[in-house]
């Protein structure tokens, strides 16, 4: 018998607590040497740094600044008190902790595989408990997950990155925007980040490659759908080349409160001739090279 209504509406206290974004963080200047500091912002303080408003006077003082090392803390007071333990360390123990870091925090970026479903799936319900980013309620199962994957991978793109370790740090995939015809040419794109590894350039990197896959499959535009308000997710779509086409208001209704929902378009090719069939299959060593670009690696 069917449902004689329909689902409740997500309450405020459905959304399960984050814990304030708070960084410490050592950054490698220009001259070698290692600066410590913390922050609740690091992609704008790594900015700052590096010639931003508002940068350290010693990184200034010494050519800016790479990432060295990066740990999420628990908040401000935690992140301020392994600052200035940070600070008092022999400096063969900040290197020893950045060489640490660098080795664990590698990131490969490569196709997913059916037995990443597990990794992925988990990672996107972490964002159905804690985020708008998704106005989905429940959890999907992992099998689910797994035909949604496969389903990508089939017609357009789905690449993970993985650290040192082998653990999921995000995922980027494209999938048909609709499934008549005449929208053969249009994907919808998705990307999600570990929460402990914002910040770090990974959705850049993952971004960059599927939108690399897509216009060499044949693709003509890319869509995004983002939840408003969503700042963080409109700031990093804009600055990919996506614009805002439209937007929905007070369209869904998750953890208590009405939310708008935006399109974003990136359009990767240009003109109005005929389009050539998209090509589901790329030759492997298009993928290949592809795939070295968003790993750094010179071919």
């Amino acid at each position: 018998m069917a449902a004689l209504t329909g689902p409740a509406p997500s309450a405020a206290d459905d959304c399960l607590p984050v814990d304030p974004p708070a960084w410490v963080y050592m950054l490698r200047c220009a001259d070698g040497s290692l600066y410590s500091g913390w922050t609740n912002d690091l992609a704008r303080r790594l900015h700052a740094h590096n010639g931003g408003s508002h940068g350290a006077r010693y990184t200034r003082a010494h050519g800016g600044g790479t990432l060295a090392y990066a740990r999420r803390c628990t908040g401000k007071s935690d992140a301020m008190r392994r600052e200035a333990a940070l600070k008092k360390l022999p400096k063969a123990e900040k290197e020893a902790l950045a060489a640490a870091w660098a080795v664990e925090n590698k990131i490969t970026i490569r196709p997913a595989a059916p037995e990443d479903a597990e990794a992925v799936n988990a990672l996107y319900c972490w964002y159905v408990d804690h985020s708008t980013a998704t106005y989905q309620y429940g959890h999907p199962t992992v099998e689910e997950s797994r035909a949604d994957l496969c389903l990508a991978l089939e017609k357009a793109a789905f690449l993970v990155a993985v650290d040192g370790a082998g653990k999921l740090a995000g995922y980027a995939c494209a999938h048909p925007w609709h499934t008549r015809e005449a929208f053969s040419w249009d994907a919808e794109t998705t990307v999600y980040c570990d929460p402990h590894r914002l910040s770090l350039g990974v959705g850049r990197r993952l971004y960059t490659a599927v939108l690399e896959i897509l216009r060499a499959k044949g693709y003509w535009n890319a869509i995004a759908l983002v939840a408003d308000p969503n700042p963080a997710s409109a700031a990093f779509h804009r600055a990919m080349g996506y614009t805002r086409y439209g937007r929905e208001p007070r369209t869904g209704y998750k953890f208590g409160q009405w939310l708008g929902l935006d399109y974003w378009v990136l359009p990767l090719r240009e003109g109005t001739a005929a389009p050539e069939p998209v090509r589901y299959a790329l030759p492997q060593k298009e993928l290949e090279a592809i795939l070295a670009r968003a790993n750094g690696e010179r071919r």
